[in-house]
């Protein structure tokens, strides 16, 4: 239960974009929201990497999900953090693209993927991981975002 009750909360502070782009960078868990054919927004929880110097957070999906066939449709999206204590939000708003589905062990889907992890010390884990994201058809979605928003609630 909140300390605050109706009314009695921190209210928002302003907030820039380039800390907007920190928020985005300090989180690994987002919600992405995608529009379905009939206009209802799709909302689901992905593990994503925002690159701030591109605006671009990428994405690691499946080809089968539900997600990749409504960006094929309608390409615009968003993606939503929050911190830990849900006292401050940034979303990033623009268009996805999405790669290739990886179709052979360090092709260029392959590697962007790869890209997304810590790495590997031993080479036989990066095969494995790269054999893997063949096996999972896996593939990248960027979201380049080309509004970023959001707010802090002052303490």
């Amino acid at each position: 239960m909140s300390e605050y009750g109706p009314g009695q909360g921190p209210g928002p502070k302003p907030v820039t974009e380039e800390e907007l782009s920190r928020l985005l960078g300090g989180q690994q868990f987002a919600v992405l929201a995608t529009n379905k054919k009939n206009g209802h927004p799709h909302a689901s929880t992905v593990v994503y990497a925002w690159d701030p110097a591109e605006r671009t957070a990428r994405i690691s999906t499946t080809a089968d999900r539900a997600k990749v066939r409504q960006l094929r449709n309608d390409p615009r999206a968003a993606l939503h953090v929050s911190t830990p204590d849900h006292l401050a939000f940034a979303v990033a708003e623009g268009t996805a693209e999405l790669s290739d589905v990886s179709a052979e062990p360090g092709d260029a889907a392959g590697q962007e993927l790869l890209a997304m992890t810590p790495g590997f010390d031993d080479p036989a884990d990066e095969r494995a991981f790269l054999e893997q994201m063949v096996k999972d058809r896996r593939l990248v979605i960027r979201l380049r975002a080309t509004r970023l928003y959001g707010t802090v609630l002052a303490d």
